[in-house]
């Protein structure tokens, strides 16, 4: 069936089930949590009946910390098994992206397998740092180049930004979602495009959550000081590589920042995203999307590719659901 309306690249997919699973061991405490991990799915469904959404991509979410590969993977298991119930419950309305580990490739490696040949995810997802390292490290060449045979679309996210007294790096008194998430995913696609990532693996999609953080704000910059950086970034390639990444709208991505995002970046590579449920149902149905849909900015054919038609040409799956 052809998906209708919005496909929505940035949805958040924390499973109740999982929860049950991760509060038995007693790994996290449902109180304790941040209201967007209380995720259900007729919430869900009346969010993007409202606003349009005929499709959402999930990000599935695991909040525990645990030490052992064999816990991890269990945990992996128990929500990816929750998410693919999701969608073979509305095949039309949800699809899901498995998630790969900065810092375990052997886990990666499983929940490709796992998640994209046996459950049927349409893409990865994964961190832009772990632990200080950012995505595009050599370290994680065998991940990618394993990502690079699948021609695998990667769906990228900021959790963590080391901060506080010993970090330095949030501003205090700022969430970082406010600034430092931004900074993070910058910094990773920065990564990406001077250690020759995109060059190398040239059949992997990055999508950027948030407009791509500064990116496309600070393409100028890079042009002009990518001497500077170690290993060098060629300045006539800096545009290049910024049609190289895909950028969702989730943020959200006000009008006046529009003309910068259509003037540096390939309009085709723009993806409506809405970053629910850590932005709330409110925001997206009475500021967002309106907002979107009302840039002037935009014309009629753009906006459809935003909201539609650039997605389902990077994730033709969904179009086949």
């Amino acid at each position: 069936m052809t998906v209708e309306g919005r496909v929505d690249v940035h949805h958040h997919f924390t499973a109740p089930d999982w929860l049950d699973w991760a509060e038995e061991r007693g790994v996290v405490s449902r109180e304790k949590l941040p209201w967007w991990t209380r995720w259900d799915r007729e919430t869900a469904l009346e969010l993007m009946d409202k606003t349009g959404i005929g499709t959402a991509v999930m990000t599935v979410a695991m909040l525990g910390r645990f030490r052992e590969r064999a816990e991890r993977r269990e945990s992996a298991g128990v929500a990816l098994r929750a998410a693919a119930e999701v969608v073979k419950g509305d095949p039309d309305r949800f699809a899901f992206f498995t998630p790969v580990f900065l810092d375990d490739l052997e886990l990666s490696s499983w929940s490709i397998r796992y998640g994209l040949d046996e459950l049927g995810a349409v893409g990865v997802s994964t961190r832009t740092s772990v632990n200080g390292v950012f995505l595009g490290d050599p370290s994680h060449d065998r991940l990618l180049h394993e990502l690079n045979e699948r021609s695998a679309v990667i769906s990228t996210h900021p959790m963590e930004v080391p901060g506080g007294k010993d970090g330095g790096a949030q501003l205090p008194g700022t969430p970082p979602f406010v600034c430092d998430f931004l900074m993070d995913t910058t910094r990773a696609a920065i990564n990406l495009i001077r250690n020759g990532t995109l060059d190398r693996y040239p059949n992997l999609s990055f999508v950027l959550p948030h407009g791509g953080g500064f990116l496309p704000y600070m393409a100028t910059r890079l042009e002009l000081f990518g001497g500077h950086i170690t290993p060098p970034i060629e300045p006539g390639r800096v545009r290049d590589h910024l049609h190289r990444f895909y950028f969702d709208t989730a943020g959200p991505m006000s009008p006046s920042a529009t003309p910068t995002l259509l003037a540096t970046v390939d309009p085709g590579r723009i993806l409506f995203g809405t970053d629910w449920p850590p932005t709330p149902a409110s925001v997206i149905a009475d500021t967002v999307a309106p907002a979107l849909d009302g840039d002037p900015c935009l014309s009629e054919r753009q906006l459809r590719d935003i909201n539609r038609d650039n997605a389902l040409r990077l994730l033709p799956a969904l179009a086949r659901s």
